[in-house]
């Protein structure tokens, strides 16, 4: 039994001490976790595909579908089944294809998945959003998909999640639940925008056309657009577009709701509150860990990070991402292997897949990815607003 499932020392419901709570299982706050996760990648894929579909349409840009599968880290499975890279093949792939885990259609059966184990813990309103986002992604066709109807699809997208996080913002109930599902919202987040970042510096760094031109501008208004970051970018920065300025808020902007600063300052504090209210010890290690990261983000300038490698500083954030979400689940869900049946030079990878009967998600690679096993073919859908048990 794991930290998460065992007894919970009561606290006095007075003053600022949380109110008596039932100790949270493992397997409800793996599941809370991925939750969050998968919606928020959800938002964000639709957001970049509705922002790259614009700006293909409207600019000519090279590799601009491209770098969606960049941004996913996809170049091999896409490649396999695709010549080119192009709005109908990428928007299939990412959209409505089943058979790539990180589509929408197979990320929001995963989260269906999650939310069904959660429902002794999320509130009907939340059970029921999922079902009916789930059964309207499930009807989708290829003629939704069209360069003509992809933004109102992205648009719609977008919105549902955003009911998603409205209604659970509003009806989640404030115990251990709450803050493993703002660590996995956070965390997500936080490896959307470096991954964003890390792509699209180097693919729209300007080549014919100079720093300031009307084609440089429209390209970085186009990653801020990705990111839902122009206005308030605007708010900070009204008469300044660079790639380093944009870099800079992207990562280092303390305000910014999706700066991978202020992601990491809300993790630590839900790993934090866990610790503190509910006599969670373990965590410790993924506190350190996001300490050194913070660390590393708020001693140097968006300039100086730039000058010794934004790639490879990416590539040691996202690293290091991983290592924090596989510190949560070894502190809160993993159980110990015993010595005799993983050796000390055996790696450790528990802590990055979750099974849940047929279904199996975990993170691979640099990408987050979902196998979905024997849930290929789901289930048939309720009809809208049904719920299940």
């Amino acid at each position: 039994m794991t930290e998460a499932s065992a007894s919970i020392q009561m606290q006095e419901a007075s003053g600022d001490q949380p109110m008596r709570t039932q100790a949270l299982l493992s397997r409800y706050a793996e599941s809370t976790v991925w939750l969050a996760r998968y919606m928020e990648r959800i938002e964000n894929l639709a957001r970049i595909l509705d922002v790259t579909e614009t700006f293909t349409r409207t600019s000519h840009v090279e590799n601009g579908w491209r770098s969606v599968i960049q941004i996913n880290a996809d170049d091999e499975r896409y490649y396999s089944t695709h010549s080119e890279a192009d709005v109908r093949g990428v928007a299939d792939f990412y959209v409505l294809d089943r058979d790539n885990p990180n589509s929408i259609a197979s990320i929001i059966t995963v989260a269906r998945e999650n939310a069904r184990t959660l429902r002794p813990l999320i509130s009907t309103e939340m059970w029921t959003h999922i079902n009916v986002f789930h059964n309207w992604v499930r009807r989708l066709t290829a003629r939704d998909i069209r360069s003509s109807q992809l933004s109102a699809l992205c648009a719609r997208l977008k919105q549902e999640c955003q009911t998603h996080y409205g209604i659970t913002e509003g009806t989640f109930y404030r115990d251990q639940g709450w803050y493993f599902y703002s660590i996995g919202k956070f965390l997500e987040r936080g490896d959307q925008t470096t991954r964003l970042v890390d792509i699209k510096y180097h693919t729209l760094l300007p080549r014919e056309a100079g720093v300031g031109s009307q084609v440089d501008i429209s390209q970085w208004s186009a990653v801020l657009r990705s990111a839902a970051a122009y206005h308030a970018y605007r708010r900070v920065m009204p008469s300044s577009l660079t790639p380093t300025a944009v870099a800079g808020f992207l990562l280092l902007n303390n305000a910014f709701p999706r700066s991978l600063v202020l992601t990491l300052r809300q993790v630590n504090w839900a790993i934090g509150q866990l610790r503190t209210d509910y006599g969670l010890r373990r965590g410790g290690d993924a506190l350190e860990r996001i300490d050194e990261l913070r660390a590393a983000l708020t001693d140097q300038t968006i300039e100086q990070i730039i000058l010794r490698g934004l790639h490879e500083f990416l590539d040691w954030v996202q690293l290091q991402l991983r290592h924090i979400q596989n510190d949560i689940a070894d502190a809160f869900w993993t159980l110990p292997v015993p010595p005799a049946v993983a050796p000390e030079d055996t790696p450790r990878t528990a802590g990055m897949s979750q099974t849940m009967g047929g279904m199996t998600q975990t993170m691979g690679g640099r990408n987050m990815t979902q196998s979905m096993g024997d849930m290929s073919q789901p289930a048939e859908p309720l009809p809208d607003g049904q719920s299940q048990s």
